[in-house]
């Protein structure tokens, strides 16, 4: 086992870690940004080192800043988390060139399945169902070609990376050169890589994820499936497991295919295999689901997933990359009742979902059975505009989903963020929501309800801003009033001796 891991990352998901590390004994190395010097991550680790500025090219980005900080301290491993460099071969190659462990999968397996555009052609390779679309296109003209031929609309997306970045959806061929130049500037930002590829944009579908995992002797399991089809902007907001629209039947064919597409490049350690299922497959005359793409690190729904399985991903993360073999069979795996995750975000719903930055003023968690709470923030702390502004991941978990769903409601009720704006009321609108309710989502819910589930919120915001102006009246009106006046000739230490009455 390691004796010291260096966390490539910051936020909730390094503290995540770094608790895990500490169940196995293991000492943590925290790095940092200017930005993030007084940052949860950094007090919570038994040293830090600071990688540089703010702009994540200058720290979290920086691969060779990274070695040499797991170097400098003595580090054995160097755990990625998510986002930033956990899917790039490269920085993969360099920590194993370096003599270190790159906690996560090969820089083979990242290379020929991170890479949306290499996973495809290995799928469609592979005999899996993937989206319509084309890989390696370079001009305008190209993409114009392929869209026309696709058919609008179509989707326009980063070849490296994930977490909704550097994708675009595009209507018409007016709209195609714009969302091209901005995406390959948004996935250049994020990913150091601009290439995209092109495919065919499935309008009212599920998006479902297949956890996978497995060891470097050859085991592999599915540890099923979660349901993201919740999204804003392609960025997941709420996820479950189970998903209400699978059938044990469907659940079993995509479990195969998961583990087929892992098994196809001799996947290792935490992985996932996401698949868009059209709830009308006839649209295309084929089967329900096709292959997506592939997350080759741990997801940041990870927790519903250990909550129902049963199962520490993190510690075998850890454990898996330290060389030991996985000890379970995919049937010593079931699920158990049912989790839901709401990602609490500062950030806007009623003005395109826009981040949100300041200090926070108060930040209480709830708590109480079945409820988890991953955070990287507290009172105090300060949201930029330098990197993703999720503050929290809500959890809950229950033994059904009616119950799931009331819990998620009543844990969202008692979350208190003052500060900046956040989602919470938005999510709470839409657990409270009918279709919800019934399962009857897709990747376009949000965009197609939004306006049926902002009224609410902004009511709630109504009603807020009311209340303290009415509380700024109260305490202008009590300031206003004459007070009695004080005697202090019998306490020469009274405070208020130079006083003519005491103040409000």
């Amino acid at each position: 086992m390691f004796n010291k891991i260096l966390i490539a990352n910051r936020g909730e998901i390094a503290i995540r870690i770094m608790r895990a590390c500490r169940e196995l004994g293991i000492k943590t190395v925290a790095v940092y940004s200017s930005a993030d010097e007084h940052a949860q991550h950094v007090q919570l680790a038994d040293e830090s080192i600071l990688l540089g500025s703010a702009a994540p090219k200058e720290s979290y980005l920086n691969a060779d800043a990274l070695i040499q900080a797991a170097l400098a301290s003595k580090a054995d491993a160097i755990h990625p988390g998510y986002g930033f460099l956990s899917e790039n071969a490269s920085f993969a190659l360099k920590v194993e060139s370096a003599n270190l462990t790159f906690i996560g999968p090969s820089a083979d397996s990242i290379r020929a399945m991170g890479d949306k555009a290499e996973a495809k052609i290995l799928m469609k390779q592979s005999g899996v169902p993937t989206v319509p679309g084309f890989e390696g296109l370079e001009s305008d003209d190209d993409f114009k070609k392929a869209a026309k031929e696709i058919g609008y609309p179509v989707l326009v997306k980063a070849s490296a990376g994930g977490g909704g970045k550097g994708m675009r959806v595009v209507n018409a061929e007016n709209e195609l050169s714009e969302a091209i130049e901005s995406a390959r500037s948004e996935a250049l930002n994020s990913f150091g890589d601009e290439r995209l590829l092109i495919e065919k944009y499935l309008a009212d579908a599920h998006h479902i994820e297949f956890q996978v995992f497995g060891d470097k002797h050859g085991n592999l399991v599915h540890l099923f499936e979660r349901e993201c089809s919740i999204q804003r902007r392609h960025q997941k907001i709420i996820e479950e497991t189970p998903s209400p629209l699978l059938t044990p039947e469907l659940r079993e064919q995509m479990g195969q295919a998961a583990v087929a597409a892992a098994k196809a490049v001799n996947y290792y350690n935490a992985g996932t295999i996401e698949f868009i299922v059209d709830s009308q497959p006839s649209t295309f005359n084929l089967q329900p689901f096709y292959f997506l793409e592939v997350n080759t690190r741990l997801q940041v729904e990870h927790p519903i997933t250990e909550l129902t399985a049963g199962i520490d991903l993190v510690q075998w993360q850890i454990r898996i990359a330290a060389g030991e073999k996985f000890p379970f069979v995919q049937s010593d795996f079931h699920q158990h009742g049912h989790a839901i995750e709401c990602r609490v975000y500062a950030e806007d719903p009623s003005n395109g979902f826009l981040p949100s930055t300041g200090s926070l003023l108060q930040f209480i968690e709830p708590h109480g059975p079945g409820i988890r709470v991953d955070s990287g923030f507290s009172t105090g702390s300060e949201v930029n505009h330098f990197y993703d502004p999720l503050l929290a991941k809500l959890i809950v978990h229950a033994e059904n989903r009616e119950t799931a769903i009331q819990r998620m409601q009543t844990a969202l009720s008692e979350f208190v963020v003052h500060g900046v704006v956040t989602n919470i009321d938005f999510m709470q609108a839409v657990m409270a929501h009918e279709d919800f309710a019934q399962g009857k989502v897709s990747t376009r819910w949000v965009e197609q309800t939004l306006r049926s589930l902002l009224p609410d919120v902004q009511q709630q915001a109504d009603q807020l801003q009311s209340l303290i102006a009415a509380a700024l009246a109260d305490v202008v009106f009590v300031g206003s009033k004459s007070q009695p006046a004080v005697s202090n000739e019998t306490d020469p230490f009274n405070p208020w001796k130079q006083t003519k009455s005491y103040r409000n």
